[in-house]
C-alpha cells in the first residue's frame, strides 16, 4: 500500500494527548468566530470589525480537520467530511458571488447544524461505499 494512504488510513485510528478536549476548545473558538463572522454577512459591518473573527473560524476550522484527519481519514469519505467539503465549497464561492453571503452564510450554518446534531449512522455514512463507515473499519476496503 502507497505510503500516503498509510498515513491517511491508518490500521488503527491514531489518538493526540487530550483529543476530546482540544476538539471541544477548537469547536468552541469556531462558534465564537461564527458568531462574531455574522456581522459581515447579515449586517455588512466594517472588515476591521469582523477580520479577526474569520482568522479565528478560519484557524480553528482548520486545526479540526487537520486532527480529523490524523485520527483517521476515513471522515474524508463520510457525509461528516463530505460537509466540510461542500461548506468551504459554498464560502469560496462568494469570490465570484459576494452578493450572496447573507445565504451562503446561513445555509453554511443550517449544513452545520443538521450533520452535527445528526445521528452517527448519517454522520458516519458513506456515499461511495453506501454503508456507514466507522474509524473501528480502519480501512473500508483496500481500493481506497
Amino acid at each position: 500500500m502507497p505510503v500516503f494512504k498509510q498515513l491517511l488510513f491508518p490500521e488503527h485510528s491514531r489518538k493526540l494527548p487530550a483529543q476530546r478536549w482540544l476538539r471541544i476548545g477548537l469547536r468552541t473558538l469556531h462558534l465564537i468566530g461564527i458568531s462574531g463572522l455574522g456581522g459581515a454577512f447579515l449586517y455588512d459591518l466594517a472588515p476591521e470589525l469582523w477580520m479577526p473573527y474569520w482568522w479565528l473560524v478560519v484557524c480553528s476550522g482548520g486545526l479540526l480537520v487537520l486532527i480529523e484527519l490524523w485520527v483517521n481519514g476515513i471522515w474524508l469519505l463520510q457525509l461528516a467530511g463530505l460537509a466540510i467539503m461542500l461548506k468551504l465549497s459554498l464560502l469560496f464561492s462568494l469570490h465570484w458571488w459576494p452578493q450572496a453571503g447573507h445565504w451562503v452564510f446561513i445555509t453554511v450554518i443550517i449544513i452545520s447544524g443538521i450533520i452535527s446534531h445528526s445521528p452517527a449512522r448519517l454522520r458516519h455514512y458513506s456515499i461511495w461505499y453506501r454503508r456507514r463507515l466507522d474509524e473501528r473499519d480502519h480501512r473500508p476496503q483496500q481500493d481506497i
